[in-house]
């Protein structure tokens, strides 16, 4: 048993996950992941490298994940939009890619020390043009270590960059927690092809499918521009849309074991839709309320909000009278559930942007 941050408990994850090579810049309130890998990967034969900024940060983490080493970085908002265009290379050439973002306050430098949940559509779009993208959301210290050893096998069997929003409040809070000595980690295979037939891009490589990297003795190219089944660029309609539709798959064909969530209660005219930090504050009002009434509400919370549940939360969600979303922001993921469910079932937001933590009583003066 120890007691350990929620940054803490990521980068420990992080550790037991394979991650061996780290490249970041210190950034509040994430640069505990970055002191830990500091001083833990160099005696496991692994890289740390404090880079001038945060775009050079993920271009040496593209780097060093195309020549078969599992990496990361951690950054908080002001980095994740430096980190935008590396992000994109990494969709556009399939290489895994882990990026922890403890949210603050912003936009700009904002409120360094203080939490927010404002990434969320960021997350999702930053980076220009169609793209697939996986987007986990811790709500305690023991969910940020399982959830980061889940990112990173993610990442391997689909070859996306997968994201980690932390809030401030999940980043510093401590809890006592216990982790498994062992994790079970995906292992790519290798091709049964030899070096003159196997492509990278390849039909059968798209996902959970044989991988080579850089000085393994086999022709690896690796583009952002959009490419052929061989990696080299191409102008070529055709192809042009077998690659965008290839990156779609990705996640399309994949949704069914992705998706994520702990729910409860779903019989209850009054549903709280919540992640993160926030969850902690739902659960609260959920058994203030449920003491003070007598009467059940119900709570989905999501472990996963990109992709977007939207199929699985209108089913979920189809009995309900109505429903609240709090959120530290001004309503992200509050308009993704009202594309989900409205206009069959009202969704009512519970939003806060001033630094301070959302409280149980906010939520309750919503549900009445």
């Amino acid at each position: 048993m120890e007691l350990l941050s929620g940054n803490e408990a990521c980068a420990i994850g992080a550790v037991r996950a394979g991650i061996r090579f780290f490249a970041g810049y210190p950034i509040t309130p994430s640069t505990e992941i970055a002191e830990y890998m500091a001083k833990e990967l160099p005696k496991l034969g692994g890289v740390f490298i404090q880079m001038e900024d945060e775009i050079a940060s993920i271009c040496a983490m593209n780097g060093a994940t195309a020549a078969g080493m599992k990496a990361m970085t951690a950054t908080s908002g002001p980095g994740f939009s430096l980190m935008q265009e590396g992000i994109g290379y990494s969709c556009m050439t399939e290489v895994p890619c882990i990026i922890v973002n403890v949210m603050r306050g912003g936009p700009a430098t904002g409120l360094p020390t203080k939490p927010s949940q404002g990434d969320v559509m960021q997350a999702r779009w930053g980076t220009h043009g169609d793209h697939p993208i996986v987007t986990l959301v811790p709500w305690n210290v023991a969910e940020c270590f399982h959830l980061t050893v889940e990112a990173v096998n993610i990442s391997e069997r689909l070859r996306v960059p997968v994201i980690i929003l932390l809030d401030e409040i999940v980043g510093h809070m401590r809890e006592v927690v216990s982790f498994p000595e062992k994790v079970d980690l995906y292992q790519a295979p290798k091709p049964t092809k030899g070096p003159d037939e196997f492509l990278l891009y390849d039909d059968d490589t798209n996902y959970d499918g044989p991988v080579m990297s850089f000085g393994e003795g086999y022709r690896i190219h690796i583009s952002g521009l959009t490419h052929r089944k061989d990696g080299f660029p191409t102008n070529d309609a055709e192809t042009i849309g077998w690659k965008m539709e290839r990156l779609k798959k990705k996640i399309e064909d994949n949704k069914h074991w992705l998706w994520d969530f702990f729910y409860t209660d779903l019989g209850s005219d009054s549903i709280i839709v919540c992640y993160g930090s926030t969850a902690r504050s739902a659960l609260e009002a959920k058994r203030i309320y449920e003491k003070k009434t007598g009467k059940s509400i119900g709570v989905v919370r999501f472990r996963m909000i990109w992709p977007f549940p939207y199929e699985r939360l209108t089913a979920l969600l189809r009995s309900a009278k109505r429903i609240i979303v709090p959120e530290m922001n001004q309503g992200q993921l509050n308009n993704e559930v009202e594309r989900a469910v409205s206009p069959a079932v009202p969704v009512l937001p519970v939003n806060r942007v001033d630094g301070e933590m959302l409280t149980a009583e906010e939520i309750l003066n919503v549900i009445g």
